[in-house]
This record gives C-alpha cells, sequence and structure tokens, in this order.
C-alpha cells in the first residue's frame, strides 16, 4: 500500500558558488560575485518537489556535524522534513560552483563530496517508507561502495511494498567513471530513470541501446528510445530542447522548454526539472503534465542563485 508521500535519499552538500564574467585570469585575481547556499542535487529535487507543490517531502542524507542545524533549518523552510544522519569523522560535502555569467551561466564544479560518499545501508530503514507514493535516488548514491549499497537495499523495500522508484544519474563525469554499463546493473529495477542529455547519451552509447539516430535532438530520442528497452520509462532533460519521456523502446511525448528564458545561473535546473517531475507524478499528473511542469520549473530555476527555490515565494 502506498501513500502520497516522495521521499527523497541523496547528497546534501554546501556550495560556494563564484559568479564570473569571462576567463579565469590564471595567476591572479578574477573579480566575481560569490555566495554560499545549501544544495546537493538530492536535497535540491526534495525542494523543488516541496515548492511545487508535492504536499509531504522527506530527505535521507549524510552530514557533518558542523552544519548540520544549517542544513536542517534549510531543509524546513522548503517544506522538506529532513532525516540527515550525522557523520562522526567527515565533513559536509561541498562543491565550488564557478559560473561564468558571460556565457549563460554555463558552470564548472569542484567537488568534495565528504560525508555524502559515506551514506550506507544503516542509514536506511524500511519505515522511512510509510506513507510514501514514491521513492526518488539520487545518482550519487551510485558512486560509492556504500552508497550503492543502500541503493541495493532501498530498491528491494520499495518494490516489495509496491512503491515506484526513480533515479536521476546525476552526473556524466562520474558515469564514465564508474561505467555507463556497470551503472545500468545497479539501477535494474529502478522504474524511471531520469538523465540529462549528455548522461543519456553516454549510458546508451556504452550499453550499446541507441535506438534510432536521434537526427536533430543531438541524439535525445534515440537514447531515450533505446534506454526504455531497460527500464519501465525513461525521461530526458535536453535543457532548451524540452525534455522526452519514452517507453517499451519509442518516444511517447516531447515537450517544449519555456521560451525567453534569461540564465543567471544554470546550477540546479536540472534538479529543479526532476523535483517537479516526481513531485508531480506523487499528485497523480500525467506524463505531459509532469514534463511541463518540470520544464517550467527548469526555466525558474536558472534566473536563481544557486540550486534551491526561492525562498518567501
Amino acid at each position: 500500500m502506498t501513500g502520497r508521500g516522495l521521499l527523497v535519499v541523496g547528497d546534501v552538500v554546501t556550495d560556494v558558488v563564484a559568479r564570473h564574467r569571462g576567463p579565469l585570469a590564471a595567476g591572479t585575481d578574477t573579480a566575481a560575485a560569490i555566495r554560499t547556499v545549501p544544495g546537493g542535487a538530492g536535497a535540491n529535487v526534495a525542494c523543488w518537489a516541496a515548492y511545487r507543490g508535492c504536499p509531504d517531502v522527506t530527505l535521507l542524507g549524510r552530514v557533518g556535524a558542523e552544519s548540520v542545524r544549517w542544513h536542517e533549518e534549510a531543509l524546513v523552510r522548503a517544506g522538506v522534513r529532513p532525516r540527515l544522519v550525522v557523520d562522526p569523522d567527515a565533513p559536509t560535502g561541498s562543491v565550488v560552483c564557478l559560473v561564468d555569467a558571460a556565457d549563460g551561466g554555463e558552470r564548472t564544479f569542484l567537488t568534495d563530496s565528504g560525508a555524502c560518499l559515506r551514506i550506507g545501508p544503516e542509514d536506511w530503514s524500511a519505515g522511512l517508507l510509510d506513507g510514501v507514493g514514491r521513492l526518488h535516488l539520487s545518482g550519487y548514491l551510485f558512486f560509492s561502495a556504500t552508497g550503492r549499497e543502500l541503493v541495493a537495499v532501498a530498491v528491494r523495500d520499495a518494490r516489495a511494498r509496491g512503491v515506484p522508484v526513480s533515479v536521476d544519474p546525476a552526473s556524466a563525469g562520474f558515469l564514465r567513471e564508474l561505467g555507463a554499463e556497470r551503472f545500468l546493473e545497479l539501477a535494474e529495477g529502478v522504474d524511471v530513470l531520469l538523465p540529462s542529455r549528455d548522461e543519456a547519451v553516454l549510458l546508451a552509447s556504452g550499453a550499446g541501446a541507441i535506438a534510432g539516430d536521434g537526427a536533430g535532438d543531438g541524439g535525445v530520442g534515440g537514447a531515450a528510445a533505446g534506454l526504455s528497452r531497460r527500464f519501465p520509462v525513461v525521461v530526458v532533460k535536453a535543457g532548451a530542447d524540452g525534455a522526452c519521456v519514452a517507453w517499451g523502446g519509442v518516444v511517447r511525448e516531447w515537450v517544449e522548454a519555456v521560451p525567453g528564458v534569461v540564465v543567471r545561473d544554470a546550477t540546479g535546473a536540472g534538479d529543479a526539472f526532476v523535483g517537479a517531475v516526481v513531485g508531480a507524478l506523487v499528485r497523480g499528473a500525467s506524463w505531459g503534465a509532469a514534463l511541463g511542469d518540470g520544464c517550467r520549473a527548469g526555466a525558474e530555476a536558472v534566473g536563481v542563485i544557486g540550486g534551491r527555490p526561492p525562498e518567501g515565494s
């Protein structure tokens, strides 16, 4: 028996966002506007789901003692119920986000995963699924041994309760290190895969799953169709090209991106899309409506500094 809540399991990090204009000046100073904000793909997804109207959102993550209260307070303000495990040895993960304001908000990340990669099955309880209608797992869980163990247990318990599971692969760079086929094997049993364009093409190419040439969409359609032969549903977020959903080896629907969007900071735009989509599915929305909500959330996210929704809205 499933409920109406959404449970997100994933990373909680401290983002240091530095917005500069043009190339970095090697060996000297580059002027930048710098802010420290709460982030993390898993936490961002949870906050955007709550912001877009999902009624009951819980986040399970692992942080360091030095910032647990700050992160808990930020999550509560966003309408998310925090279930943060305090790591006795490692600090909260941190990411330096270099955002080039002169290049459409393009981002470069310097990542110290800290406590995030130490989350494991001992932090999980099947009772977390009580009243939950969907379970969403951040792809960063797949990039540590203990995280993979947690994924296996969580997916098993969710399937036993009939709770659908979604996964956002999260990082094309980490996927290359892990290997496409290895990731796909670890994600066995997942109901909905939500990769970005680059992640979808990487996973489909690595697994020999491309169907068609995807002409005109950068390979998105072919990748989505091919991957949907391994997963019940595949949703690909394609930035300015919108998003598509595929199942049974066929792309079923494309949704256009919001036109005329001005990008200040692209950090967290994909998380906003995913949060809105999974939150809409919890509410019973159709795939077309869910993808439309995701595109609108992504468009709003690029106008905000950092990866979270605007507070006080």
